[in-house]
């Protein structure tokens, strides 16, 4: 081959090769004020096989709610598989950017009587700015995996929040199970020495050990509820068998609640509502992909011809462009520009969901509040003082067994739907900062002092 061919030849793979694409950012969501101050799980960039080692280990003795909530974020199944389609769809993006190959193709004519070799190479030429419409869609697609993907952080967060507050209510009526039946034990055996005295009624002792029976029973089912909650609370971090032996944290805990109005200025940090302006704005780069699919890209072609018959070699060029007659791509662009349509609507409906959800959490929240509030402060003071004075009274043969064992039912009745209030309470406040993407006392003019940015009204 001589100096004009080579030269040629490099000129040639230079234009048709062209420059690399270039790796697109591999950046995760700037997270919500919601517990953005918690490790999270990310994936690496490059594929790894098995599980990814965590530092944070689940303690064997005593959880708080923050040791769960790290846990969650560092090892729920979940939120790793959306992390691993963040990086899935950056791989999308970074190819979307690549140059397409070039082509290289041998021909002979005349096999046998005068021979024609052609040496051809060819590239696709993209034209109507159809590689940087495709960069462009590609990385806002990986962007919606990154809101996918807070939206499940701010979903493990809450989950695990409420999760908790079963735990610790769930121990809490152990508690109340258990003084229960201490006292039971007590009546039944103040009622059996009255029996074996003969100032009461065997029929009474008979009550008496009914009533012990139940507390038992109330004992037995607060166990397995707390079996099951402590699973629960386990698998959001991988685990069928829980280590820890207890959570901590202070369900009595009933801060002031800030004004709904204050709250539904917080609605746009909802990450449902938040990543509506990248989803349009990656539908109209799907609009924009599909119309530069309307100009037909070039196939250009070169190479070198060799005659055997008189040991001659020439150039050949050549250029193929279709022609847009029949498809223009019509039917793509409509369907683009009506998922625009539809995404816009969506967003409406996102809109008012996300709104209604928060007046309905807003609600539980309050009621679960006044309830807790008023039992604190009225019910139980009275229902304590009763049965104190039921059980002294019974003592002195004041009173009948029925009035204890009614004093006792009320009392206990009352501080179970008390730390059913509070646990209500606590719950509805997880829900409310899941809407509004950011912890209660991070709004302005509430009152309510917290550790960390989620529900840490149940922290010690």
């Amino acid at each position: 081959m001589n100096r004009k061919t080579a030269l040629f030849w490099g000129m040639l793979v230079f234009g048709l090769i062209g420059c690399a694409a270039s790796r697109p950012d591999r950046t995760f969501p700037a997270p919500r004020p919601l517990g953005s101050d918690l490790p999270t799980f990310r994936a690496h960039a490059e594929p790894t096989t098995g599980p990814e080692p965590s530092a944070i280990e689940e303690p064997a003795d005593t959880l708080t709610l923050r040791q769960a909530l790290a846990l969650a974020l560092m090892k729920n199944p979940e939120l790793s598989a959306f992390s691993s389609e963040i990086r899935a769809r950056e791989a999308a993006a970074l190819q979307a950017g690549r140059l397409p190959n070039p082509h290289l193709g041998a021909e002979m004519e005349d096999i046998g009587v005068g021979t024609e070799t052609t040496l051809r190479l060819s590239r696709l030429i993209e034209t109507g700015g159809k590689r940087a419409a495709r960069i462009e869609a590609a990385s806002l697609n990986r962007d919606l995996a990154g809101w996918d993907y807070e939206t499940k952080r701010i979903d493990v967060l809450t989950r695990v929040s409420q999760t908790f507050i079963e735990v610790l209510s769930d121990q809490q009526n152990i508690t109340l199970a258990e003084e229960r039946g201490r006292l039971a034990e007590e009546v039944a055996r103040v009622v059996s020495e009255r029996v074996r005295a003969g100032k009461v009624s065997p029929i009474e002792e008979t009550r008496a050990n009914v009533g012990l029976s139940s507390a038992k029973i109330e004992l037995e089912r607060a166990g397995r509820s707390l079996d099951l909650s402590r699973k629960r609370l386990a698998a959001a971090w991988g685990s069928t068998i829980p280590q820890f032996e207890k959570v901590e944290g202070n369900l009595g805990s009933l801060p002031a609640i800030p004004p709904v109005e204050q709250l539904a200025q917080r609605l746009s940090q909802n990450p449902d509502l938040a990543r509506w302006a990248t989803e349009i704005s990656q539908r109209r780069a799907v609009i924009d992909l599909e119309r530069s699919r309307t100009l037909p890209d070039i196939t250009l072609s070169g190479g070198v011809r060799r005659f055997d018959e008189t040991e001659e070699t020439a150039f050949v060029v050549g250029v193929t462009i279709p022609l847009p007659i029949f498809d223009r791509n019509q039917g793509a662009i409509q369907e683009a520009q009506h998922r625009l349509q539809r995404a816009k609507q969506e967003r409406r409906a996102a809109e008012v969901r996300v709104a209604t959800a928060l007046s309905e959490a807003y609600g539980a929240l309050s009621r679960a509040h006044s309830e807790a509030q008023a039992l604190r402060d009225h019910l139980l003071p009275g229902a304590e003082s009763a049965f104190e004075a039921a059980n002294e009274g019974y003592r002195l043969g004041k009173f009948g067994l029925l009035d204890v064992l009614d004093a006792q039912r009320t009392f206990f009745s009352a501080r179970a739907q008390h730390l059913r209030a509070l646990a209500d309470y606590h719950q509805a406040a997880a829900e409310v900062e899941r809407l509004i993407g950011a912890p209660l006392d991070s709004v302005e003019n509430s009152p309510l002092q917290k550790e960390t940015g989620q529900n840490n009204g149940v922290l010690k």
